[in-house]
Formats: structure tokens, C-alpha cells, sequence
């Protein structure tokens, strides 16, 4: 519509400029007539036919080229102005469809898990564009329609559902570099299994979780290097299995810790406000005496933060003086992953004394810019 009013301005003021009768009393009035006859039916102003009469009296008065350089100039800007909207939205589609990677994605989270964080900095550094749905932990009402009720929970397309945090990962990282699978097919890989575990709970689990399904060839690409696929795997294994545990541990240890990490809880989650309260007071209370039993479950020392700084030293340690990150010079999938669940303490005494008392500061602030600043391959 626009693009078509600018041609036909500029149709008018080439004509008026090349056409001696342009010079004429009342040429403009049937040339403007014309064009108004040939284009569009609808006419737009504010004036009515005493503001019209006094234009077209004024240009029988023989103004013709001056009116059409007039409707050339306007011709053109509005033709300019089209052009570069059209350019710019095309640009913006084209770059929605790189980053996005076609997928629309949906992520059913809390903000405090650390299996949520793993998928956000995975999610950010790829530059893959997703909307969150935060969920209530008590009444989890955002998850109602779902047979699984854990969180993390990532919908692709609104068809495609994944569960569990290593399984979108590895899931996600497989469709980027294999785009020839779809979505579906690539979860047909990770199937579900069921058990029950040694306190009599069924528990589900997922084969394969921290393999990519990738041809020889796309190995050989993503992991140039022998042995770098299976460090990467056994580390974003030890994540889950290890580091994970030590954190309800360490933002717990004391009741005035306890109730710190629910107050961020409380301000960062989906509560009411008498489900904030209660969580805040009665769920600190209790997350301190159940972080006492998960001390003794997984054997932790004492003092609980001495596990902390060996465990994250020991992650600095495998990286080695000589790599960035694990992945080499940019982030593989175990940096997102240890990155990721060691997120979620921000804020918290046990992260400010983890930052002053180990070696992972430099390698943790190194991360959270990559994938705050979206710089992984996409």
C-alpha cells in the first residue's frame, strides 16, 4: 500500500516535470483527478472540499513543476522509507529463524533450581530465544497438564516435550549440529525408564542423557580432540551426581543461612503471599533440618563448605592452567552444566565464601560473560 502511493506520487511529478502542458492552467487538476480514478478508491484527509478547491485553484495558477518536484520528493522519501522497513524486517525474520534455529521454545522452571540454571545458560549461550513459564513449587498448577512433575520441562513447537535438564541439553545441542533429524526422531534416542529406587520410590531415569547423537563424522567435528567427548561426559555426570548435592548443604547449613536463601527464594519464585510467608519461615526451618540428613546421606564432612571448595577445585584442577574452560576456548557442555548449577548460590554466603576461597572465580566469571553475551556457535 505504501509502496504503491509513493510510485504513484512520483508517476505525477515525472510527469508534470516532462510534460509542457504541465505549464497549463488545470493540467494538475485532471492529471491528479486521473491518477485518483486509475489508484485507489479511498481517500484519506482532514480537509474537505474548501481546503481542496484552494489547492487545485492554486495550482491552476501554473505552479506545475514546483508541484512536481514537490510529489517527486515525496514519491521518494516514502519509497525510501519502505524499502527500508521491508529490508529491516526481513532481516529481523532472517535472524529469528538463524538464532532460534526454527524451534519455539517454552521453559517450565524455578528460577532457584540448578537444573533449571543448567538449561537457561545453555539456552543463552546458544542463542536460542525461549519464554518462561515460572511454576508455583506448592500448587505446580503451570505443570497440571503434564504426567512429569519435576521442572525442568521444555515444550518444543508446543508439541515436543522434554524432560529432565541433561536430556534437553544434549537433546538440543544434537538438533543444532544435526539438522536433519527432527526434534521428535532426536527423543526417540533418550527413552524413558522407570524404577524404584532404595527408599521404595519409583523414580524416572533417561538412557543415553549425556550422549549427542551425532554421524562419525559430526563427532570427529565437535570434538576434534581424542578423549574430549568422554571428559565432557563423566563431568556433566559429576554435576548431577555430586555437585548438585552439595548446594542444599552449603545455602542451608545455618538457620540464619536458611532463612536468607528462602527469602530468595520467596522474591525470586511464584508465591502467594501466604504461600511466601509460610515458605519463608516454616519451609527454612525445614530445609534446615533436611539439609542435616542429606549431610549424612552423602557423607559430607562437618564443616560442609570444606566439600564445596574441594569439589570446585577439583573442577579447576581438570581444566588445567593451560584451557579457559574445559571445552578449550569457548565453553563445552560440562562448563554450561557446573556453571549452571553453581549459579544459583549467587547472592548467598556460601557462594561469596566459595568466590573468595577457591580457584574458580576467573573460570566462573569467564562463563557467566559467554553466555550472558550469547557467544556460543548457534
Amino acid at each position: 500500500m505504501a509502496a504503491a502511493c509513493a510510485r504513484t506520487l512520483c508517476k505525477v511529478g515525472w510527469t508534470l516535470l516532462d510534460s509542457p502542458a504541465g505549464l497549463r492552467p488545470g493540467t494538475v487538476y485532471r492529471l491528479v483527478g486521473n491518477v485518483s480514478a486509475q489508484g485507489s478508491r479511498r481517500a484519506y484527509g482532514t480537509g474537505g472540499t474548501g481546503v481542496r478547491s484552494k489547492l487545485l485553484s492554486g495550482l491552476r495558477g501554473g505552479g506545475g513543476r514546483v508541484v512536481g518536484c514537490a510529489f517527486l520528493l515525496g514519491g521518494g522519501l516514502g519509497l525510501y522509507h519502505t524499502v527500508k522497513l521491508q529490508v529491516q524486517q526481513h532481516l529481523a525474520e532472517e535472524d529469528t529463524k538463524v538464532s532460534g534455529g526454527g524451534l519455539k521454545l517454552t521453559l517450565y522452571q524455578y528460577k532457584t533450581c540448578p537444573f533449571c540454571s543448567k538449561v537457561r545458560a545453555f539456552l543463552d549461550y546458544h542463542r536460542l530465544p525461549y519464554e518462561i513459564v515460572e511454576v508455583n513449587p506448592v500448587m505446580r498448577k503451570e505443570i497440571k497438564w503434564s504426567t512429569y512433575r519435576k521442572v525442568p520441562i521444555l515444550m518444543v513447537d508446543s508439541e515436543v516435550q522434554l524432560n529432565d535438564s541433561s536430556v534437553i541439553i544434549s537433546a538440543l545441542k544434537t538438533y543444532l549440529i544435526n539438522k536433519e533429524k527432527s526434534m521428535s526422531e532426536i527423543l526417540r534416542c533418550y527413552p524413558e525408564l522407570k524404577s524404584v529406587n532404595e527408599r521404595g520410590k519409583e523414580v524416572t531415569e533417561y538412557s543415553n542423557k549425556y550422549w549427542l547423537m551425532l554421524s562419525e563424522d559430526e563427532t570427529l567435528a565437535t570434538y576434534p580432540e581424542k578423549d574430549l567427548q568422554k571428559e565432557e561426559m563423566k563431568w556433566r555426570k559429576w554435576a548431577d551426581d555430586w555437585l548438585v548435592h552439595l548446594i542444599s548443604p552449603n545455602v542451608y547449613r545455618t538457620t540464619g543461612e536458611a532463612l536468607a536463601s528462602f527469602d530468595y527464594i520467596v522474591r525470586e519464585g511464584k508465591f502467594g503471599a501466604f504461600e511466601g510467608f509460610f515458605a519463608k519461615y516454616v519451609g527454612a526451618a525445614a530445609m534446615f533440618l533436611i539439609s542435616k540428613r542429606l549431610k549424612s546421606r552423602h557423607n559430607l564432612q562437618d564443616d560442609v563448605r570444606q566439600d564445596l571448595y574441594e569439589a570446585v577445585n577439583d573442577w579447576v584442577a581438570a581444566i588445567g592452567k593451560k584451557r579457559k574452560f574445559m571445552g578449550g576456548d569457548q565453553p563445552n557442555l560440562a562448563d554450561l552444566a557446573v556453571f549452571g548449577v553453581l549459579r544459583v548460590m549467587e547472592g548467598l554466603q556460601a557462594f561469596d565464601d566459595m568466590m573468595e576461597n577457591t580457584k574458580v572465580k576467573n573460570w566462573y566469571r569467564r562463563v557467566e560473560r559467554a553466555s550472558l553475551n550469547y557467544e556460543g556457535p548457534n
